[in-house]
C-alpha cells in the first residue's frame, strides 16, 4: 500500500478518488494504531514528534516496558543521568500507553514532590485528552466530572492519582506503580532523607499494589542508601521482590556517551569538570560510593 501513487488513481472518477484516498487514509491509521499498541517505542515517536533524539537507550527501555505491559516484568529500575528522557518515558508516555491499553488500569505516579507529581499528571492527562493520542485509542476517554491534574478517571473504570514523596495514599490501589525520582537535593544532605524515602515506600505505595500489580522506579542515583540501593538490599530477604535493573552511565565503558545523538564528549566531560566527584560517580555514571569508602569520612567532620 506505501507503493500507491495518486497517479494510479487517474482512471477514477472523482468521486471514486476520494472514495479510494479516503480508504487508503483508514488504512493508514488502523496501521499506525496497531504500531502504537504493540510497541511503546512506536507509540512515543508517533506522539513526540520530528523533534524526538532516538538513542540505544531509549530502544533498550522501551522493550522493558513492552514487557511490563505483557505482565512478563513485574519489577523494573532504571537508573539514568539527567536529561536522557528519563521523565519523558516514565511519568508522561508510559502510564498514557498503559492506560490506552487498558482503560480500567488503576496507576498511582510518585515524585520527590506533590507539586511535580501534579505536574506529572497534567502532562499525562492533556496527552490523553489530545486530538492525535485519541486517534491511536479512540475508546478511552476521560470522565469530564474528574479530570483534575492530581486524580483523574477514564470511561472505563480506570484512575490515575499522583502524590509527592511523603504523601498519603491510603485508599488507593495501583496496578501499576510508577516512582520517578523519588529523591531531592535535600535528602543528600540530611542524615536520614533516604531512610524516610524507603520507610514512605514501605508503608504507603508498595502497600497499595494490587496482586498482579506492577513497579517501575525511574531514578537518578545518588547514594548506597538511595531507593535502589535499599530495594536491592532488601530483595536478598527470602521472597522479597526481585527486581529488575537497567543502569544507564552518561560515558560508557568506551569513552562514548550512553546518548551520542544527543550529548557529545566535551559537554559531558564539561559536566564532570563542574561538578564533585562523587555527585558525578552517583548521577551521572549511576556507581553512587558509600560514606564508608570515602577517604574522609562524614563523622570525622567538626565545626571550627
Amino acid at each position: 500500500m506505501n507503493n500507491v501513487s495518486l497517479k494510479d488513481f487517474d482512471i477514477l472518477s472523482q468521486s471514486e478518488k476520494d472514495e479510494a484516498i479516503s480508504l487508503l487514509n483508514r488504512y493508514e491509521q488502523i496501521d499506525n494504531q496497531q504500531k502504537c499498541h504493540k510497541d511503546f517505542l512506536s507509540f512515543v515517536q508517533h506522539m513526540w514528534g520530528d523533534t524526538f533524539v532516538l538513542g540505544r537507550h531509549h530502544k533498550i527501555i522501551a522493550n522493558k516496558f513492552n514487557r511490563i505491559s505483557k505482565g512478563k516484568l513485574k519489577r523494573l529500575i532504571v537508573c539514568l543521568p539527567p536529561r536522557h528522557s528519563k521523565s519523558e518515558f516514565a511519568s508522561t508516555y508510559l502510564p498514557a500507553w498503559m492506560m490506552g491499553l487498558n482503560g480500567a488500569l488503576k496507576i498511582i505516579q510518585c515524585t520527590h514532590t506533590a507539586e511535580l507529581a501534579v505536574r506529572f499528571g497534567r502532562k499525562v492527562r492533556n496527552l490523553i485528552d489530545s486530538q492525535e493520542f485519541q486517534k491511536i485509542f479512540p475508546d478511552l476517554k476521560l470522565q469530564a466530572d474528574n479530570k483534575s491534574a492530581g486524580r483523574w478517571t477514564t470511561n472505563q473504570d480506570g484512575e490515575s492519582f499522583y502524590a509527592g514523596v511523603g504523601g498519603a495514599i491510603t485508599g488507593r490501589g495501583a496496578d501499576l506503580l510508577i516512582i520517578d525520582d523519588p529523591h531531592k537535593e535535600q535528602d543528600a544532605l540530611s542524615e536520614d532523607g533516604f531512610d524516610k524515602a524507603y520507610d514512605w515506600y514501605t508503608s504507603g505505595p508498595r502497600q497499595r499494589l494490587q496482586p498482579g500489580g506492577s513497579i517501575v522506579i525511574v531514578m537518578t542515583r545518588w547514594s548506597t542508601k538511595d531507593l535502589t540501593g535499599q530495594l536491592m538490599k532488601a530483595q536478598g530477604e527470602v521472597k522479597g521482590d526481585q527486581w529488575e535493573v537497567v543502569e544507564f552511565p552518561a560515558i560508557l565503558p568506551t569513552g562514548k556517551p550512553v546518548w551520542p545523538e544527543y550529548w557529545n564528549i566535551d559537554e559531558l566531560e564539561t559536566q564532570k569538570a563542574s561538578l564533585p566527584v562523587k555527585k558525578w560517580n552517583a548521577q551521572f555514571m549511576q556507581t553512587p560510593t558509600a560514606d564508608e569508602g570515602a577517604i574522609i569520612k562524614r563523622e570525622w567532620w567538626q565545626d571550627w
